[in-house]
C-alpha cells in the first residue's frame, strides 16, 4: 500500500459549515479510508465528526465497525452500545454488535441482537444472513433455512451468499441433492459478477466435498 493513501489532513475547524468538509463528504472519506485498510485514518475522521456532533449514532456505529476490524473489541462494543443508546432503532448497530458477540462466542446474545435488528428492519439482509448462519451453528437447521429463503425472496443482493449458506445447511442436514443444487446456483450468481468474489473458493470446497471428482 502506498503510504500516502493513509495520510489525511483536516484543518477546517467546522466541517459542517464548510462545503469542502461536509459531514457527507467526511463520512464518504472515512469509508474510502476503511476500504483502503487505513483504519486509523478512518477512525480519526469519525472521531472528528463525533466531536462536532456527539449524538450521531451513525458515526458511533461506523467507528465501532472499524474498531472491530482492527481487533479493538472493547472499543467496538462501547461504540455499538452508544449508537444503540442514541438510536434504539438503528438496526445496523444491532447487527454489528451481534457480530461482536459471535466473535466472543456468545451466540445467544448474538441471536437476540440479530432478531432485534430484524424487528426494526425485516429486510436487513446482513442480519438475516448472519442470524441464519448462527441458527445453523447451534443446530437449528429449519430456522436457518427460513432465513435464507427470506433473503432470496427479499432482494437480488447477496444472492450468492444466501444460496451458498442455504446449500451448506442442506449439506449438514444430509440433503445432499439440495445442497449441490444451491452451491451450483451460488457459483452461477458469482459468474455474473464483474469482479472476482473471494467467497467462490469456499463454495467450491463445499461442493467438492459432495462431488469429489468435479
Amino acid at each position: 500500500m502506498n503510504s500516502n493513501q493513509c495520510q489525511i489532513s483536516i484543518s477546517d475547524p467546522d466541517p459542517v459549515s464548510d462545503k469542502r468538509f461536509s459531514v457527507k463528504k467526511l463520512r464518504s472519506l472515512a469509508s474510502v479510508k476503511a476500504k483502503q485498510g487505513c483504519y486509523h485514518d478512518a477512525i480519526a475522521i469519525l472521531t472528528y465528526l463525533l466531536n462536532q456532533n456527539p449524538r450521531s449514532s451513525i458515526d458511533y456505529n461506523n467507528r465501532g465497525l472499524i474498531y472491530f476490524k482492527l481487533g479493538e473489541f472493547p472499543e467496538a462494543l462501547k461504540d455499538y452500545n452508544q449508537a444503540i443508546f442514541l438510536n434504539p432503532r438503528l438496526d445496523n448497530a444491532y447487527n454489528n454488535r451481534a457480530n461482536y458477540y459471535i466473535s466472543m462466542g456468545n451466540l445467544g446474545s448474538a441471536l437476540n441482537d440479530y432478531q432485534t435488528a430484524l424487528n426494526y428492519n425485516p429486510t436487513n439482509l446482513r442480519a438475516l444472513l448472519n442470524q441464519g448462519i448462527t441458527y445453523r451453528e447451534v443446530g437449528l437447521y429449519d430456522l436457518a433455512l427460513e432465513n435464507f429463503d427470506l433473503g432470496l425472496l427479499y432482494s437480488q443482493n447477496l444472492q450468492e451468499r444466501f444460496y451458498a449458506e442455504r446449500g451448506q445447511t442442506y449439506h449438514l442436514r444430509g440433503d445432499w441433492n439440495s445442497a449441490i443444487a444451491d452451491y451450483q446456483r451460488a457459483l452461477f450468481q458469482i459468474s455474473l459478477q464483474p469482479s472476482p468474489n473471494v467467497y467462490q473458493q469456499k463454495i467450491q470446497q463445499w461442493l467438492q466435498q459432495l462431488q469429489p471428482n468435479i
